[in-house]
């Protein structure tokens, strides 16, 4: 069974290190003169979908935007995942769960398990209730060829008073998790299946990520702010294992599905060059 580390190496080779976010809120629905209900909701997913699935390396739905209509729009998510998946891109559910023991078990069998109607390739976790907490998640993880990112240094205002935060080992929390995460990968190749968020608006991090050995989700390309030339500030002049997210920035471009494409298609050659320069 082949890993999710290699299937996403894979795939930012072939397609690209972007990395689409699926957020239809209310303003994005306004902007293409879609009502906020869930058919609105169905018909911007699934847009995004038959415009993106086939050319980008990672759609990223994010959960909550879904969960906010209901049963009915969760029922949109799982149709969403499906068919992104079976057009060819692989799946990160933004769904930052993070909580312990069985209910970690739940959400790991919700979204890491073969079968299930909510299971990504990967989903993104909060390990601030410890990172041992992601234990569940983890194991499920490499036992479904499925991976996470789990967060480690955010680009909201709050985060780093808590990410920078002083362990008694003398190590920042954040690096405490990048640590982590790097045990967890060791000896994967040509990536590890652990990956982090990393967002591309902080700067210099004072955190050692050289040896994560896993992907790096860099998230604010666009409206966030941040620019590619603040990848190499954030990560070096490694971008091998970045994988740059954005939404607005291209699903402003829609709903034509020729402006979706191109949008996709300029980010994508962007990074490329980054990547490669």
């Amino acid at each position: 069974m082949q890993s999710f580390g290699s299937k996403l190496a894979d795939a930012m080779a072939v397609r690209g290190p972007l990395c689409v976010g699926i957020d239809p809120h209310p303003g994005l629905l306004r902007s293409w003169d879609l009502p906020q209900t869930v058919a609105g909701l169905e018909k911007f997913a699934m847009t995004t979908v038959e415009a993106l699935a086939p050319m980008v390396a990672v759609l990223k739905p994010q959960s909550a935007f879904f969960e906010a209509y209901g049963s009915a729009g969760v029922a949109v998510l799982e149709r969403l995942i499906a068919q992104a998946r079976s057009a060819g891109a692989l799946v990160l559910l933004d769904a930052k769960r993070g909580d312990i023991g069985s209910t970690m078990t739940a959400y790991a069998q919700a979204y890491l398990t073969e079968g299930s109607p909510l299971a990504a390739d990967a989903v993104t976790l909060s390990p601030f209730l410890g990172f041992g907490s992601l234990r569940p998640a983890l194991d499920a993880a490499k036992a479904s060829g499925r991976g996470v990112f789990v967060l480690a240094l955010t680009s909201n205002p709050e985060g780093p008073a808590l990410q920078h935060a002083v362990t008694d080992d003398g190590r920042s929390v954040a690096q405490s998790i990048v640590d982590a995460a790097a045990q967890e990968n060791s000896g994967e190749s040509p990536l590890g299946s652990i990956g982090l968020v990393v967002g591309a608006t902080i700067g210099r991090t004072g955190v050692d990520l050289t040896k994560a050995n896993g992907p790096f989700l860099a998230p604010g390309i666009g409206a966030q702010g941040a620019t590619i030339a603040d990848l190499k500030v954030v990560f070096g002049d490694d971008l091998s294992a970045v994988l740059a997210t954005t939404s607005r920035e291209v699903l402003g471009a829609g709903p034509s599905l020729t402006g979706l494409r191109d949008a996709a298609a300029r980010l994508t050659d962007d990074l490329r060059a980054a990547l490669t320069g």
